[in-house]
């Protein structure tokens, strides 16, 4: 089971670098249209549609690094009164329901991506960007995050340690 929960959280990690780069890359693109309406009098054309790709990409494919860190938003109201088996047991209906609204969504977006593919489906802007890219990243990120979220609910239902031990605000040593 370690290996398990070593290799989700690896792939949670290697998801929000990617999420970072296109975060980099959506700076440098904003950047480059700054210049190009300033001095050249030109545009990309495109900037909206590739900032808008993403920012989705980029939220989906950082959820499991995110989820893993505890730093997603999450309202302890009762759990946070519980200890021992009766949380564990609390945190792990959790994690079922959101792996079960999860699951459906990220299945959606596979099989949406999927079928952008077969048909050939691309944006309407000048670049014309075949549409199962962002889907595929979007579908990659939920599916990475469906894998941190089962590497949780077994540590739940285990009650075995997680692999990250990480104090409150000490997220950038991670990346």
């Amino acid at each position: 089971m370690n290996t398990f929960q070593t290799a989700a959280f690896g792939l949670s990690r290697f998801c929000a670098a990617l999420a970072a780069l296109m975060i980099v890359a959506m700076t440098l693109h904003i950047l480059i249209e700054i210049v190009l309406r300033s001095f050249f009098a030109t545009s990309t054309f495109v900037l909206d549609e590739m900032v808008g790709y993403c920012i989705a990409a980029a939220t989906f494919l950082s959820l499991g690094y995110a989820f893993e860190h505890s730093s997603l938003v999450r309202v302890g109201l009762l759990v946070d009164r519980l200890s021992g088996r009766p949380r564990r047991a609390l945190e792990a209906f959790c994690a079922l329901a959101t792996l079960a609204v999860m699951g459906q969504i990220t299945w959606y977006l596979i099989n949406t991506a999927l079928r952008s593919h077969e048909r050939g489906r691309v944006s309407s802007s000048v670049a014309e960007i075949p549409m199962w890219i962002p889907e595929a990243l979007c579908a990659f990120g939920l599916a990475a995050f469906c894998l941190q979220v089962i590497a949780y609910l077994l540590r739940q239902i285990t009650g075995a340690p997680g692999p990250v031990q990480v104090p409150d605000g000490d997220l950038q040593n991670d990346l």
